[in-house]
């Protein structure tokens, strides 16, 4: 099977080459062409000497005729779409053509075979006949072979477009990861320094949601439900950090079963909220998140208060988290998302609705 599989892929690929290469593919016609009219020549299937030179001469007398169409008249104007042009010209040149082998197709059999009585059997309009056919099956040819090589073109760069943009994301991605583990890093160690009793259940919960991270959410999509599971990990590891000094809201309407979304879009929205909403303020902190499922559609509301921020922070607030969902979403969902973004003077407010079903 292997050996069958490899040969197979070997001719492929020799059938591939020979059809790039020019001068294999015109050489292939013209022998192709040239068995096909030396039958049609010798109609007692007793092939001689002048048929052999009649059909060589015939042909001499037409390519001209068809290289000029293919060099010159498809690409200066059928290509670019001067079609009246194009046929005022063909017509001309295959008038030509015609002419030309009538004048001197005699002559070169005679002076080739001067030991033979020769008579043309084809009148002027036969002749036009038989360089119509041609230049049909000519120009058919190249414009199939166009439309191969554009296609093939096409392909290429939706191929290395779509390498790009998995690249893209990747690197989105892994932004997450550090700059997630940043954050929590920082706030076990405060609880450290305060030898807090909730330091090791952080910590457990921590080391679950970076493998989600690193390892269930390099997939293209993921089913809600563990998106959900991974999200009430977050939100319960940052009430822990903040001892619930804060009012933190997680409410869900819809069924998530059957729905898959690109992984760690919500994250950084809530992360945010989380970051900026309780800095600095205790009872008044509140952080609101709302999921809403349908079968179509999935929506996430997170509203926060402001907290205190310095000016740093203040330009960071819609910084590396929205600018990265935003990136992602253009390139997932480029016509099948929505971002609205409410930032008022007191709280700050997000809602992302995703078309799952597209």
């Amino acid at each position: 099977m292997l050996l069958f599989e490899t040969g197979t892929a070997m001719n492929i690929d020799k059938i591939k080459n020979i059809y790039r290469n020019r001068i294999v593919q015109h050489i292939l016609f013209w022998c192709v062409s040239y068995y096909v009219l030396l039958n049609l020549f010798t109609p007692s299937g007793k092939i001689e000497k002048i048929d052999i030179i009649y059909t060589i001469l015939f042909l001499v007398t037409i390519i001209p005729g068809i290289y000029v169409n293919l060099s010159i008249l498809i690409p200066r104007y059928l290509s670019r779409n001067r079609y009246f042009v194009y046929g005022i010209l063909l017509a001309m040149t295959i008038l030509a053509t015609a002419g030309f082998n009538l004048l001197f197709f005699d002559k070169w059999v005679s002076y080739l075979l001067p030991g033979y009585y020769f008579i043309s059997y084809y009148e002027f309009f036969d002749i036009v006949k038989f360089v119509v056919v041609f230049v049909g099956i000519t120009t058919l040819l190249k414009l199939s072979k166009g439309w191969f090589e554009l296609s093939e073109a096409k392909h290429r760069l939706n191929q290395l477009q779509k390498e790009k943009v998995e690249t893209e994301l990747k690197a989105l991605k892994g932004q997450i990861n550090p700059h997630f583990l940043f954050n929590s890093l920082n706030s076990i160690y405060s609880l450290a320094l305060s030898h807090s009793d909730k330091t090791p259940e952080i910590v457990l919960k921590l080391s679950d949601i970076m493998r989600y991270i690193i390892y269930e959410a390099s997939v293209d999509r993921v089913a809600l439900t563990k998106e959900i599971k991974y999200l009430e990990d977050y939100i319960e590891l940052q009430k822990l950090r903040t001892d619930n000094r804060a009012t933190v809201t997680f409410e869900m309407t819809g069924t998530p079963e059957n729905i898959r979304i690109a992984p760690l879009l919500f994250f950084p929205l809530i992360e945010n909220s989380f970051k900026h909403g309780i800095k600095g303020v205790t009872s008044q902190s509140f952080v609101h998140i709302n999921l809403q499922m349908t079968e179509d559609h999935v929506t996430l509301t997170v509203e926060n208060n402001k907290g205190v921020t310095d000016d740093v922070e203040k330009k960071e607030y819609k910084g590396i988290g929205l600018a990265n969902v935003k990136k992602r979403l253009e390139m997932i969902y480029p016509v099948n998302h929505q971002l609205r973004i409410t930032d008022g003077e007191e709280t700050f407010k997000v809602e992302l609705t995703i078309n799952h079903a597209k």
